[in-house]
């Protein structure tokens, strides 16, 4: 199968293309610069370079029209206008899915679990319910389920609040750096709350299952814990770092954790049992708490 993948150089992506080689796939890989395209290069034979970035719609139609399923990562993390970012991707999704219409091929529309309701545990077949930024990423699920009744075998994928694993620049280094610099690991109030977490390549595996056997309007969870509480995250890291553990009261959160306030005091579980069950998916790389005292040693 020739799949077209978006964030080939990304932190999940670098593992998916790597999978999709291994299952004999032909990997046609978007890259916006000759570095991306070095890196991606490096990662094995029968790998295709388009040249553009997720503004180039295009390009984006071209790759997507050619290859047999669209694995769609890519993704502007720009924090400081979020919003942009989210309209960029929805524009680059929608010209991707428009050219194909009618063509019955995979394409695969990468969320996260940020837009299942807060407070429950959250299931493949749950409304959304998203708020804060989730919000406004999570209006593109919609729209793009849509192409599967115009011919097109659409699929989401919800990853994990937290993915992990070696060369991960996210919210775990986040945290940890922010620990190095208040000389405390923090917790927000008692830490009972808790996030979804998955390894990286337990996720990048999931891709690959889904581009193989995704069915359209599936919806996918990339959940291997469904619940880890926010203190166990925060005494990992003290541990990790030789510092102190702290509880930080809810109203001096922000000040400490700054845009991850709201982040890590957030409290969704998520299930992935349909998902398991419906793609054979087993995760089988180490849990976070484990994978911070290995993978993120300083």
């Amino acid at each position: 199968m020739k799949v077209f993948v978006t964030g080939a150089t990304g932190f999940i992506g670098t593992s998916l293309v790597r999978e999709l080689l291994n299952r004999n796939h032909t990997v046609v890989a978007l890259a916006r610069s000759a570095e991306s395209e070095k890196k991606i290069i490096a990662l094995g034979q029968n790998i295709q370079i388009l040249r553009g970035s997720l503004k180039d719609l295009d390009v984006l139609r071209k790759g997507a029209s050619e290859a047999d399923c669209v694995a769609h990562l890519g993704f502007i993390r720009n924090y400081k206008n979020f919003a942009e970012s989210c309209y960029i991707d929805r524009e680059a999704t929608l010209a991707m899915l428009d050219s194909l219409k009618g063509s019955h091929k995979g394409f695969i529309y990468s969320n996260g679990t940020l837009v299942l309701e807060r407070g429950k545990l959250g299931k493949e077949t749950d409304i959304k319910k998203p708020s804060g930024v989730a919000a406004i990423r999570a209006e593109t699920e919609d729209p793009a389920l849509i192409y599967r009744e115009k011919g097109v075998r659409v699929s989401i994928v919800r990853l994990a609040s937290i993915v992990h694993g070696k060369g991960d620049n996210a919210f775990v280094p986040a945290l940890i750096d922010i620990a190095k610099k208040s000389g405390i690991s923090g917790y927000i109030e008692v830490g009972q709350n808790a996030l979804p977490a998955v390894a990286r390549d337990d996720a990048a595996r999931l891709y690959q299952l889904v581009v193989e056997k995704g069915r359209a309007g599936g919806i996918y969870h990339g959940v291997a814990e469904q619940a880890v509480k926010t203190y166990d995250i925060a005494k990992a890291i003290g541990e990790l770092l030789d510092v102190p553990l702290v509880s930080i009261d809810s109203a001096k959160a922000q000040g400490h954790f700054d845009i991850l306030a709201d982040f890590f005091s957030a409290n969704i579980p998520v299930s992935s049992g349909i998902t398991r069950s419906e793609l054979n998916w087993e995760p089988k790389e180490p849990e976070l708490v484990d994978d911070i005292c290995s993978d993120y040693r300083p």
